[in-house]
């Protein structure tokens, strides 16, 4: 069953498109990545998800249901974690995750004291005392010690420190492992990479790829550093292959993800001593995307 789906969702401002006809579609129990630079239609599209803007035209649906017909009770069923948390700067933070989880109608104590412990959050503190990194604590403490089915989380790692954002990671595959489904918004690709079954990326309001990494990866290239027992010619001349480096029997080069096959035959014909070579990360192909100026 598809938990989010998405069908040339459009919206205004004024003249002004923000969304171009995005679709997308998540389904129950994946981790599903949400990735565009600021102004590219990411917080718009969450903002229509969660029934706070009325979109112009398309569908969106959140379990089968109109998020902005039937906000209230979709509500019970999501968490959502914004990338600035803003909280009563007169509550605890202990008093803010407990009046989010009254709020929400359902969440686990014992979790909320291990989630406490294991994110370093001192709760009795008053939140005007807390800095970007806690205020990020408490609600991600408050969404995952909830029963949520769906966990929609926009720049949730932001202020966070490494040893932090490792539990962050912990506790969204303990989620995934329960069947829960997350839609998650980050500007570090590498968390995303780690995470996420599939992908979006969207630039200028519209979705330009989407896909699981295997599937995406044939639009990027692959690095490859080879040592062979003589040296290699004629590389130059094969199709795919970008800046190379020879430095007698040791040569470096880029190559085309889809080109590989011929271009490996090539290479060994010349006897190989030692070969490595490093998949295309998520980064290097958003930032592919954005050089050649994707449509």
């Amino acid at each position: 069953m598809s938990v989010i789906e998405m069908k040339k969702l459009s919206k205004f401002y004024g003249k002004h498109q923000a969304l171009k006809e995005v679709s997308m579609q998540v389904e129950k129990g994946e981790v599903y990545g949400f990735i565009g630079p600021n102004g590219a239609g990411k917080s718009t599209t969450i903002r229509i998800l969660l029934g706070l803007l009325r979109k112009s035209s398309g569908e969106v649906k959140l379990f089968e249901a109109d998020p902005w017909v039937d906000a209230v009770n979709l509500h019970q069923r999501l968490a959502y974690v914004p990338g600035d948390v803003n909280l009563w700067p007169n509550l605890t933070g202990g008093e803010v995750i407990d009046l989010l989880g009254k709020l929400r109608g359902n969440y686990d104590l014992d979790r909320r004291k291990a989630l406490i412990d294991r994110f370093q959050l001192d709760p009795t503190k008053k939140c005007r005392s807390y800095s970007k990194g806690n205020r990020q604590k408490v609600a991600l403490i408050s969404a995952f010690a909830s029963d949520a089915d769906l966990f929609i989380l926009d720049e949730p790692t932001s202020g966070l420190d490494p040893l932090m954002e490792s539990i962050f990671q912990e506790c969204v595959a303990e989620v995934k492992k329960n069947g829960k489904t997350v839609l998650l918004s980050s500007h570090i690709l590498e968390e995303v990479e780690k995470l996420c079954d599939r992908v979006s990326i969207i630039k200028d309001g519209k979705i330009i790829e989407s896909g699981s990494f295997a599937e995406m990866r044939h639009l990027t290239r692959t690095h490859i550093s080879i040592e062979t027992f003589q040296p290699i010619s004629g590389l130059d001349q094969l199709d795919g292959v970008y800046e190379i480096k020879q430095e007698g029997s040791q040569t470096k080069f880029i190559a085309d993800t889809d080109k590989l096959d011929a271009i490996l035959r090539h290479v060994t014909s010349f006897g190989v001593r030692n070969l490595q070579s490093a998949p295309p990360t998520l980064e290097e192909l958003f930032m592919r995307h954005y050089e050649r100026g994707v449509k």
